[in-house]
């Protein structure tokens, strides 16, 4: 799937990952939705995230962590208050401590409010991407707050690029369950 550089492609994109992310959890039953990913996924990439995700919960949670950066951020931005994407005191280089503060926090969060957190987040996600023009969205320097990226830039990376992430790791999960 191409990255999108429309508003239409983006809100497309972003559904479409979602949905299919949505039924290839369904595809799983209650027990393999809730069960801990066995340590093979640990070494299953390079990347920390590999090691850092213990189940389908902080999957879910992360993208949800993820939702809130984008909303936070342009709402701060909206309002005049100048924000970074990344809350201090993380960069580019560091972020991956930051997703490891993202997994700590809701270690007591059971999978069904994961669930309906995740949900809520990416409507959320959904009206905001709707509440901007495709320009706004696409066009460099349309949004001073943004940097060298377009707003829409992020949009994608928090959306479909991310759902593709967590398909990916459920995949994982799913093989090694069989």
């Amino acid at each position: 799937m191409a990255r999108a550089t429309t508003k239409t492609d983006l809100i497309t994109s972003a559904n479409g990952q979602f949905d299919k992310m949505w039924k290839l959890i369904e595809t799983m039953s209650e027990e393999q939705q809730n069960a801990t990913f066995a340590e093979e996924i640990a070494t299953a990439g390079k990347e920390a995230h590999w090691g850092r995700d213990k189940n389908l919960r902080d999957v879910l949670v992360h993208l949800y962590e993820w939702h809130h950066l984008l909303l936070d951020w342009v709402q701060a931005n909206s309002n005049g208050e100048h924000k970074p994407f990344l809350p201090e005191p993380y960069n580019w280089r560091t972020y991956p401590t930051m997703n490891v503060e993202f997994w700590k926090k809701p270690q007591s969060t059971p999978l069904t409010e994961a669930k309906v957190k995740l949900k809520e987040s990416h409507k959320d996600v959904m009206a905001l991407i709707e509440s901007f023009s495709n320009d706004e969205l696409f066009a460099k320097g349309a949004l001073d707050w943004t940097g060298t990226s377009p707003l829409g830039a992020y949009c994608v990376s928090t959306t479909a690029s991310h759902y593709d992430w967590a398909m990916k790791k459920i995949k994982v999960h799913i093989k090694n369950l069989k």
